[in-house]
């Protein structure tokens, strides 16, 4: 029915540090939407599921790599506010929430501690299109476990095998994210696009850390990222060719080792399917590269597959247990707060600004967009997950090759990072190479040769675009947008990308992005059936 993330209400990207001392801090915020969305209290909630299971952690050895002393210090601290997570939940809200969470009784009997990486499996296995899969979870990360491996058939999921501490391919990523001078667990995706402008020029480097078993086991050895390669990068910093060459060396490390593993998985169970999840999973080159070199048939990625999509995973895998239900294959993340015309239009109003009402929404914006103007574009239910899908973008005309740069300098971006590109799902195989469905923007794709001088916003230095497609079904509106965009350019695709701004969450309600409209330099914002423009 509904799910959104913390970040969202709060503008606190991710919203907190990945730290010990913060556990204590839940999602009220999105925990009251949820409550509110379904029109009920707190108490009204049969089954509470937390992705985390405190009995399985253990604490870590002050050896090992990164920063394993550190939080070996703050563990037992941690486990403290893992353990009493029900009773935070009950007193610990926000005074101005107290509606939907005063007076809920004694959450115990209620809560179950869900063991991460099965959460992880779950919410990439119940809602995927399967009938039986393969499951893979890599992250930095959960209990104990970094990589784990399962079988999925209907409501049975069972665990394979696991990859534990101090191994852990999603944190071997987070340090040389760190050494690059990007912040670890947030900026590991601007390591990924980062990687295309280098060469493997340290791969045996990183080979020689690496050790990979016969049974799905691998192991990392410790190692001091600035005895390698220099010192550490500095923030704002200028990039050098050995930057771009040690994120090139580690991309390509990782999808070797990723490669190798999923090989072993597919003889292990004799599936076709597979299904991703863990923040590696957000991966997209890495996805690629998997669907076109790996042994599944089928590959499907759950769209929040980072620590959000475990709420759900862990809901599911509890729910499982009492009901035999299925769950539905996931067609669409639109599950966030959607605003009526009339509370937009009343905002508008009362802050006193310029508006007229759209006679067609998404011809007059394709026309917009025709002329070469960048629109923010609220409509609908917000997305769940990490990737603007038509709901709270940012849109522009593909077809001048320096829209990226503009798109890159309003959003207060690194010059190096594409911008990608939604395109109408029946198109879609005639603009990228071998291009089906792909909603959720998860793998990239080639751009077709003949394709690429109408669209180069979106084409990145390596050739490829992430890509997402939209048919009717999904997002009627945005779907229409591209309709009319196709008929007056001949091209149907649009740059999409997340309405926010560097350091930002997406936006969530319209004042959010009224805020985000005037504080940035595009030129109009169309806010359901309204249009906002600057002069």
């Amino acid at each position: 029915m509904a799910a959104a993330e913390e970040e969202r209400f709060t503008h606190i990207k991710h919203g907190k540090r990945p730290i010990p001392f913060a556990a204590y801090e839940l999602p009220f915020q999105a925990i009251n939407y949820c409550l509110q969305e379904a029109g009920i209290h707190l108490r009204d909630v049969d089954r509470i599921a937390y992705s985390f299971d405190p009995e399985l952690f253990h604490l870590l050895p002050e050896e090992g790599y990164g920063q394993a002393k550190f939080y070996a210090d703050w563990d037992p601290l941690f486990n403290t506010y893992l353990n009493n997570a029900p009773e935070q939940l009950r007193d610990g809200y926000p005074h101005h929430l107290q509606q939907r969470f005063a007076h809920c009784g004694d959450l115990r009997p209620k809560w179950h501690f869900v063991e991460h990486h099965v959460a992880h499996a779950a919410s990439a296995w119940y809602p995927s299109p399967f009938g039986s899969a393969a499951i893979m979870t890599i992250d930095g990360r959960g209990e104990n476990a970094t990589t784990s491996y399962f079988t999925g058939r209907g409501n049975e999921l069972q665990k394979l095998s696991e990859v534990c501490m101090p191994h852990s391919l999603g944190i071997l990523y987070e340090i040389i994210t760190s050494h690059l001078g990007f912040l670890h667990s947030s900026d590991e995706y601007k390591v990924m696009a980062l990687a295309s402008y280098g060469h493997p020029a340290y791969l045996e480097q990183f080979h020689s850390l690496i050790h990979i078993g016969n049974d799905g086991q691998y192991t990392i050895d410790a190692f001091d990222p600035s005895r390698l390669f220099g010192p550490a990068r500095i923030k704002g910093a200028p990039f050098t060719q050995q930057h771009f060459d040690i994120a090139h060396s580690l991309q390509k490390v990782l999808e070797e080792t990723v490669l190798s593993l999923a090989w072993w998985l597919h003889s292990e169970t004799g599936q076709t399917n597979c299904c991703l999840a863990g923040g590696v999973a957000l991966n997209c080159v890495l996805n690629g590269i998997l669907r076109d070199k790996g042994p599944f048939e089928n590959i499907w990625v759950q769209p929040a597959a980072g620590d959000a999509g475990t709420a759900p995973g862990a809901a599911w895998w509890v729910d499982r247990q009492v009901l035999s239900n299925p769950v539905p294959p996931m067609e669409h993340v639109y599950l966030g707060p959607g605003y009526s015309d009339e509370e937009v239009e009343s905002l508008l109003q009362w802050m006193k600004l310029p508006y007229r009402k759209l006679e067609n929404v998404a011809k007059e914006t394709a026309a917009i967009l025709a002329s070469g103007k960048i629109i923010g574009w609220f409509q609908g239910r917000m997305e769940f997950g990490p990737r603007a899908l038509g709901s709270r973008s940012i849109l522009a005309s593909p077809v001048s090759a320096d829209m990226q740069q503009k798109l890159n300098e309003i959003k207060d971006r690194e010059d190096f990072r594409p911008v990608a590109p939604v395109v109408l799902e029946e198109e879609a195989h005639n603009w990228f190479r071998n291009a089906s469905s792909s909603p959720f923007m998860l793998f990239v794709y080639p751009v077709l040769e003949e394709a690429a001088s109408k669209i180069p916003a979106v084409r990145h230095v390596d050739g490829t675009a992430r890509i997402q497609t939209i048919n009717r079904q999904q997002h009627p509106v945005y779907y229409e947008l591209l309709q009319e965009f196709h008929q007056l350019s001949g091209v149907p695709v649009l740059i999409n990308t997340s309405f926010n701004t560097r350091s930002e969450p997406i936006v969530c309600t319209p004042k959010d992005a009224i805020s985000c409209f005037y504080t940035s330099p595009f030129d109009a914002l169309v806010i359901n059936s309204f249009l906002v423009e600057k002069n």
